[in-house]
Formats: C-alpha cells, structure tokens, sequence
C-alpha cells in the first residue's frame, strides 16, 4: 500500500502487518528481513517507513491501573486519546504530552517525547517505570533505568531501532478537572518573548506561537500561552462547575481534501500572521480553557496536515543550549524571514536540564518551524543546519525527513555510542527505516 507519516512527504509503497498477540508478532519479526514500528505516523518525515511496516495499532490493552496511585500498565498500540477519553473523568492525566493526542504510547516513547511543561517535567522516559521490548530475535527483554538500562535508554528516543515497544507502566498525574487556567500576553519580538518564557519557568505549561514574517525590531514577535491544571477552586461560579471532569469534543473541523498549493503563499502568510498578533489583547489575559484547547488545538482540524498541498510538508524543529539560544535563535528567524521559503506555523519553548542517551531534549530553548515542500527547501534548510551546529543545537529525529549523516553525528553527542549499542541489540539490524538508513545508523 501507498503510505506517508503526518508531512504528507515522502509516500511510499510498504507491506504493513498487523498483529494484536505478541506470539503473533515475534512470527512477523523473526519471518522478516528487515521492518520498522508504526504506530499512528504522526512524526512527520520517514522515520517510521519501510519497505516493511509492523502496525502496533491492534495491540492496545490497558493491563494493570491502580485507582489510588495513578500507576498505569499498557500496551505500546494505546494512543494519548484513548488513555485521556478513558481517565480525565476519573482524575488523571498524563504526565507529559505531545501537541497532539493522536500518538500511540510506543511513539511517543521512541521519540521521548516533550510537552509544554518540559522544563518542570522532562520528557516521558523521566517517567517510565518500565518497558517490556521484543529483539530482533523473538526473545523479550523488560527494561528501566535500573535494570538492563543501556536497552531502556537507547530505546527512549531510539526511533524505534532496538526492537519493538510491546508495554509500558509509568504513574498518571491526579487533577482536579478537565480544564486549565491560561493566560496569554503578547511579545513585540524574540528578546522580550525569551524574558517572559524566564518569568514564566515556575508555571507549570508555556509555549509560544512565532510570527516568522515578523522583521526589524519585530522580529520573533510571539504570544506566549502559560497555564496550570485548574482547580475545583478556580472553576467555582462558571458553568464548568457543575461537571469538572468533563471530556471535551476534539475534532470539529475536516479537510477533505488537500488544499491547491498556492493557497500558502507570502502574501496570505502575512496577513494571517497580522491578524493573529492583532487580535490579541496587550495585556496579560486570563481565562479558564479545556484541556483539548491548550494542549491540542490543531486536533481539532481533522486531516490539518492537507492545508499543506499536495506536495507535503516538514517541520524543522531544532534546539539550541540556553547560552546560546538568544543569539542563535535570533540569527536562525532573520535566515527565515529573508528567504523565500514559506514558515507558516512556528513555535517555541523552554526545555530544562536532560541527561539521557539519544533523545532530543537539552536544556535550552526549541524552535520548530513549518514549511511546505518546496524545489528550493532542503538547500535552505542547509544553510540553518549550519548554524544550528555553530550554536551547538540539534534537531529533533521525529520531525526530520532530509537531515544528512554529518549532522546527525556532529549534533547528537552520543550518536556512535548509540550506532555500536543498537547494533549490539538489534544483531542482525532488522530494524531500519528510511531515515536511518539515510542517516547511516
């Protein structure tokens, strides 16, 4: 069949198995040559493509919750949405989130994946107990940071390319209600965003939307969004009140179809981009917003991804060390503004400190920006990977779909100590995909 991952780019033909029974899938391994783990292909480039594709889709139990403490068992194939549609109502929430619901807990693992409040919390492997991971040669191996760690850990943000997720356990965070108390204040450019981004680091979620049209003394105009789970106290007098635990409709809009390409364009860009900072209120404003709303607002775009054309998409998401985010950052928005190329969503955030293996996070700040696929993308896109190695940054493997070997090395400081430990694991290296043959792991 014909596939791609979220970017639309690149498509191509794969055999996709399915299995829901773990004898099932140590056949499907051990009768393949090679193969990688799918789950719901929202990382945007080819990191999980292959010829071979094993969908984890059908293997989505929930084995153990324990109602007192939060400690959750599931499946690798459960998704965010499910886990959230199943426990909101009951007091819990997870304790780190992507900016969308719709990954699978295997996904998100192999990515170590980060939210909005990594500079409190970390990424998800900070709160993995532990994993059970199926090898190369059937046999299945339950890993943690204290047992068998150098699996747990290339695992965590290994891409899938040590073997196959089959569970996880970790703990749930208890709340209070479904809702979150926001507030949003606006940025006249990219040093007074980074200021209030360091007011901000005791709050508990804060991201910011980018104007990446924005030049001179605008440069990086931004509206920041930072918010706490609310309270009981906090909804007291509205009309959330009366069911605080309330899910929330997610998806309300569809695409039908993938947009014609020129309906992106510079001119449109810059209009939506003015009205979007504009219609902003200057000063600090409150509110009380559904979960759904704050932490997955582009969900509620069924197939969002078809704005982009025909022709796909990537987001270039890097990430700078805090001593050189100011400088780098700013450098790498002037790249963006004076070229040709069309950024149509950008976003920022603070990470804290990480000391893990191969995964993205690092203390410092992460810029990740969207562009259609163009003739002209990946030269420019070129020219920023140069700097984004001048201030010592990286970027994120779960949105890359054109970086090249030299920068992967160059960027990720364990990058040959995790090529000698994943051929370690995986022997026979039956678990590749596009990108890491792309990228020569």
């Amino acid at each position: 069949m014909r596939i791609s991952n979220w970017g639309n780019y690149p498509r191509v033909d794969a055999k996709v198995l399915n299995f829901s029974e773990t004898d099932e899938l140590r056949n499907l391994v051990l009768d393949s040559t090679e193969l990688i783990p799918r789950g719901l292909g929202r990382c945007y480039g080819d990191s999980a493509l292959n010829s071979t594709i094993v969908s984890t889709l059908r293997y989505k139990r929930i084995l153990e919750f324990d109602e007192k403490s939060g400690f959750i068992k599931c499946e690798a194939g459960v998704s965010v949405k499910e886990l959230l549609d199943i426990f909101i109502p009951r007091g819990w929430f997870l304790p780190v989130t992507p900016g969308t619901k719709f990954v699978t807990m295997g996904g998100a693992i192999a990515s170590d994946v980060h939210g909005k409040n990594h500079h409190i919390k970390g990424s998800i492997s900070n709160h993995i107990i532990s994993m059970d991971v199926l090898l190369y040669d059937g046999s299945i191996v339950t890993c943690s940071k204290d047992g068998n760690s150098d699996l747990f850990w290339a695992t965590c943000g290994g891409m899938g390319l040590t073997g196959i997720i089959l569970n996880a356990s970790f703990k749930l965070l208890p709340i209070e209600t479904a809702y979150i108390y926001q507030e949003t204040l606006k940025a006249e450019n990219i040093d007074k965003l980074m200021d209030i981004f360091e007011d901000s680091a005791e709050w508990t979620y804060s991201f910011a939307w980018v104007d990446c049209t924005a030049k001179g003394k605008g440069l990086g105009r931004s509206v920041l969004a930072r918010g706490r789970h609310a309270t009981k106290e906090d909804l007291r007098g509205t009309k959330y009140m009366a069911e605080p635990l309330r899910l929330h409709k997610g998806e309300k809009i569809s695409l039908p179809f993938n947009l014609p390409n020129i309906t992106l364009n510079r001119f449109t860009l810059k209009i939506l981009n003015f009205l979007c900072y504009r219609i902003m209120p200057d000063n600090p404003a409150k509110s009380i917003v559904s979960y759904e709303r704050f932490f997955y607002p582009l969900d509620i775009i069924h197939n969002f991804n078809r704005i982009y054309g025909s022709r796909g998409f990537t987001q270039y998401q890097l990430v700078l060390p805090k001593i050189n985010s100011r400088e780098g950052i700013r450098n790498i928005l002037t790249k963006v503004t004076q070229s040709r190329e069309i950024p149509f969503l950008a976003g920022l955030k603070l990470f804290g400190k990480q000391d893990s293996f191969i995964s993205f996070p690092q203390e410092g700040y992460t810029l990740g920006v969207e562009f259609p696929i163009t003739p002209s993308l990946f030269a420019f896109l070129d020219v920023l990977d140069k700097l984004v190695l001048e201030y010592g940054g990286k970027l994120y493997l779960t949105k890359d779909v054109r970086m090249n070997s030299e920068m992967f090395k160059k960027s990720y400081r364990n990058s040959e100590k995790f090529i000698r430990l994943k051929h370690q694991i995986d022997k026979s290296n039956k678990f590749q995909s596009l990108q890491s043959k792309r990228i020569k792991i």
